[in-house]
């Protein structure tokens, strides 16, 4: 049977050590959000095996600065489409509304940077 490659969101966020418990309670969150609307897996991820390279690298890409980590999270979807609508939704939620505040943010979300990608392969 052949699987389906489906759609991925995914999101590099540089996040303060000192926040990391701020940012898990948004987190979950944003989790259940994804997930009520229908998105097939959400992920959020701390570095833990990442080191800043000689041309590029996660730590580069979000200019992380002293004291910070980075963060990798990711939902998954059926369809570019079936993406469209859960993050339509996702979007409008109000759940999520006090938590796009910059103001109240434990991240700086300037340096925060996200796409949409369709699998190449999938087992």
């Amino acid at each position: 049977m052949k699987k389906k490659l489906g759609y991925v969101d995914g999101f590099i966020i540089p996040v303060p050590r000192k926040n990391i418990a701020k940012y898990r309670k948004i987190a979950k969150l944003a989790g259940k959000v994804w997930m009520d609307h229908g998105a097939l897996d959400y992920v959020e991820s701390v570095a833990d095996d990442v080191k800043p390279g000689k041309l590029t690298s996660f730590p580069q890409s979000v200019k992380l600065k002293k004291g910070e980590v980075v963060l990798f999270s990711w939902a998954t979807y059926k369809s570019r489409s079936h993406r469209d609508r859960v993050m339509k939704k996702v979007m409008s939620d109000e759940r999520l509304s006090a938590m796009m505040n910059p103001k109240s943010m434990p991240f700086d979300g300037m340096r925060m940077f996200w796409g949409g990608f369709k699998p190449l392969v999938k087992y």
